[in-house]
């Protein structure tokens, strides 16, 4: 087989890999954020919390597919490692912005005046 076809096999498996685990991890762990943001409505906070992850494989893994094509030629196993770190790491800073860009925005959704957000009692925004 040539060392191209392995590189892309390897950059999908790896990306494929990272795309998924940081998506379970955000998912897992940014529930009870979310709960929280949304004034402890668990069916909202879920419904979100799903809707984010089905974007961020979207974003993530047509960023992969389209970042697939290597354009040097991968003549030996240095080349291949080489070519493979440079999409891996694009790939992690991609990972690593979205990640940033959900919590820019649920910050700011958190930030919001209570009588903006869903379920907030009047009692509580008068006191």
């Amino acid at each position: 087989m040539e060392p191209i076809v392995i590189t892309y096999g390897v950059y999908i498996l790896l990306s494929v890999f990272l795309t998924v685990w940081v998506a379970r991890t955000l998912h897992k762990n940014g529930r009870v954020f979310l709960v929280e943001v949304f004034n402890g409505d668990e069916a909202l906070a879920d419904s979100v919390n799903h809707l984010l992850v089905v974007g961020f494989y979207l974003i993530n893994l047509g960023y992969v597919s389209l970042a697939l094509k290597i354009g040097d030629e991968i003549a030996n196993a240095q080349a291949g490692i080489e070519a493979l770190s440079w999409k891996i790491g694009m790939v992690m800073l991609v990972l690593g912005g979205m990640h940033f860009f959900n919590l820019i925005i649920f910050q700011r959704i958190h930030r919001k005046p209570r009588f903006f957000r869903k379920n907030q009692p009047m009692e509580s925004v008068v006191q």
